[in-house]
C-alpha cells in the first residue's frame, strides 16, 4: 500500500492531500529553536532568543516562519498517562484491507484512548499507540472496537511496559 499518491497532473501527492510548498531548509538556529521548544512549549520569546543568541525579534520571526511552514504544527502538554488514570499503554499493529488506509484512519481516530496512528511499511499496514485505564478496557477495545472494523484483516497487541519521553532533558540526580 503506497503512502503518497499520483495526482492528475502526475504530481506526489501527500495521502491527506496537503499540497503545500516543499519545506525550506533549516539552519542550526532554527534546529535549536525546535529543540527548546519541544523541551518547554511554554519558553519566552525572551528566552528562546536569550538561549540561541539572536534578537527576540529575530527569534519571534523565526518561530512564527516555523509555524507558518507547517514545521510547528501546535503545542501541547506532555501528559503522565499513568498518573491521568490511563496506566495501561500498548501497541497495537493492524493488518488492513489494501486502499482501506482512510477509512480505517477516520474509524482509529474515534477510539477512545487513541494517541498516535501511523502507515507503515513491512508485516503490518497500521501502527496505533494507545492509552487506556487498565489492561481490561485495553482488552475490549481491541476485541469488540477493532477488531470489528471490516476492514482491519488482523491485530496484535504490544503492551508498553515502561516509557522514556525523548524530548524531555534526562533528571539530574541529585547527591
Amino acid at each position: 500500500m503506497g503512502a503518497e499518491q499520483m495526482a492528475d497532473g502526475g504530481e506526489q501527492v501527500p495521502p491527506d492531500g496537503d499540497r503545500a510548498a516543499p519545506p525550506r531548509p533549516l539552519d542550526a538556529i532554527d534546529r535549536d529553536i525546535l529543540r527548546i521548544l519541544q523541551t518547554d512549549g511554554r519558553a519566552s520569546i525572551r528566552s528562546v532568543a536569550e538561549r540561541v543568541h539572536v534578537s527576540r525579534a529575530n527569534a519571534y520571526a523565526r518561530i512564527n516562519r516555523l509555524i507558518d511552514d507547517g514545521v510547528i504544527r501546535g503545542f501541547s502538554a506532555r501528559v503522565n498517562h499513568e498518573r491521568a488514570g490511563q496506566g495501561a499503554s500498548a501497541y497495537i499493529t493492524l493488518k488492513i484491507v489494501q486502499n482501506s488506509w482512510r477509512t480505517v484512519r477516520e474509524q482509529l481516530r474515534a477510539l477512545p484512548g487513541a494517541a498516535h496512528i501511523a502507515l507503515v511499511s513491512g508485516d503490518f499496514d497500521v501502527l496505533l499507540l494507545v492509552h487506556t485505564p487498565d489492561n481490561r478496557t485495553l482488552r475490549e477495545l481491541v476485541l469488540t472496537r477493532l477488531q470489528a472494523i471490516p476492514e482491519v484483516l488482523s491485530t496484535r497487541t504490544l503492551l508498553v511496559f515502561e516509557e522514556t519521553d525523548l524530548n524531555r532533558p534526562p533528571a539530574v540526580d541529585k547527591v
